[in-house]
């Protein structure tokens, strides 16, 4: 059976939101909104904002798409079912059932809910889920990353490019204490000083 995730490659990761901006266009994402948000160390979205002292400053960038949990805590809340997860680890919001209460935005530790208000549904990441299921290899955040720092895969194929990265690499998961066994695996080509 297929299980989709992501691994991220922090040191690889420039800020640069390209994420952010081919993942509006590919899904028709309302103003002002972010299925993928980009966020430096104070877990902000402001750009250039090195941490450290002088001379010894860094940036680091963590773009934070939904986390498609093992245990997703905004499924449950949704009181018409329109929050639910796929076979495939995929979790998703079905829009034509949505009434955008936000109970769902409520519970989600990484944020990666929102409501959009013009649409009046909630609305994320669904991992290019239109794309994978015609037969597309990548996420448009994958495609058009610039440094290739996005991997999307099978995590239970143990051959795919990303059941590797895990496999061969010190990864982490962002927020993992909260308990929802997240799927967006981060990880380091090179090793932080």
């Amino acid at each position: 059976m297929t299980k989709y995730a992501f691994a991220i490659n922090l040191h690889r990761c420039v800020g640069c939101r390209t994420c952010t901006v081919s993942c509006k266009m590919e899904n028709t994402v309302a103003d002002g909104l972010q299925r993928i948000r980009v966020l430096n160390d104070a877990g902000e979205t402001t750009l250039d904002a090195p941490a450290g002292v002088y001379p010894n400053v860094s940036f680091l960038w963590r773009p934070v798409p939904c986390q498609h949990c093992d245990e997703p805590p905004c499924i449950d809340p949704c009181p018409v079912e329109a929050t639910w997860k796929r076979d495939d680890g995929v979790v998703v919001v079905d829009k034509e059932l949505c009434i955008g209460c936000d109970s769902c935005i409520k519970m989600c530790p990484y944020d990666a809910r929102f409501l959009d208000e013009t649409a009046g549904v909630v609305d994320k990441c669904d991992l290019c889920i239109h794309r994978l299921s015609n037969g597309e290899e990548k996420t448009m955040c994958e495609l058009c990353c610039p440094n290739r720092a996005i991997t999307v895969g099978d995590l239970d194929d143990p051959e795919s490019a990303i059941s590797k990265i895990i496999a061969e690499n010190n990864v982490e998961r962002y927020d993992e204490e909260a308990g929802t066994q997240p799927n967006v695996y981060y990880w380091w080509s090179v090793k932080k000083a």
